[in-house]
């Protein structure tokens, strides 16, 4: 794809984004672990955990995003839409909880707006919840079964692998977090999740 844009004179107009929308899968005869896709990150697709969730991000612009520059920026795939705004010089839409990360990818991290924390949620496997607030992740289980549901917590600075559930120790990050992921849920038609 660069080679052909570069040969039509269009590379340094067009930014070019390589990404996943989840981690490694173990589906249609692919096994996860065959070669180590998630590394020393916990879970593949369709869980909440960093190897369902966190996955690269690779853009290149020739004469806009630095080359080989490298940012720990967090953002979610519903930052897309309002980067690609932001590129057309149009706004995003109003009912988007996205931010653009266009400043980032030109270079200029120090303008980028964050967000406050980030929030998932699946309805398959019992329901499951995570939110994300700085190196914070909480991950909530049998969401949907009441009485059965559990919370895990884990410092992602001191354990990316998600090996060490400190919930039981940091009981008002628990609790900030789940507030967060009861303002993030919408609950519509068959998607309802409990408190």
């Amino acid at each position: 794809v660069a080679a052909r844009l570069r040969d039509r004179g269009l590379a340094k107009q067009t930014l070019v984004l390589f990404a996943s929308d989840n981690g490694a899968m173990s589906e249609g005869g692919w096994s996860r672990t065959h070669f180590q896709s998630s590394g020393p990150l916990r879970g593949g697709k369709r869980d909440l955990y960093e190897g369902g969730l966190r996955t690269p991000l690779i853009a290149w612009q020739p004469g806009a995003v630095p080359a080989g520059g490298v940012t720990d920026h967090v953002s979610a795939f519903w930052d897309f839409v309002p980067t690609a705004c932001e590129l057309a010089g149009i706004d995003a839409p109003g009912d988007t909880d996205g931010k653009s990360y266009l400043p980032v990818l030109r270079g200029g991290s120090q303008h980028q707006v964050k967000h406050d924390y980030l929030y998932w949620e699946f309805y398959e496997q019992g329901g499951k919840q995570a939110v994300r607030q700085g190196p914070w992740k909480l991950v909530r289980l049998n969401a949907l079964r009441p009485g059965r549901a559990t919370v895990e917590l884990y410092n992602l600075d001191d354990d990316l692998g998600e090996t060490q559930n400190v919930a039981d120790d940091h009981p008002e990050i628990v609790a900030r977090l789940l507030a967060a992921a009861r303002e993030a849920h919408r609950s519509e038609g068959q998607f309802v999740m409990p408190p």
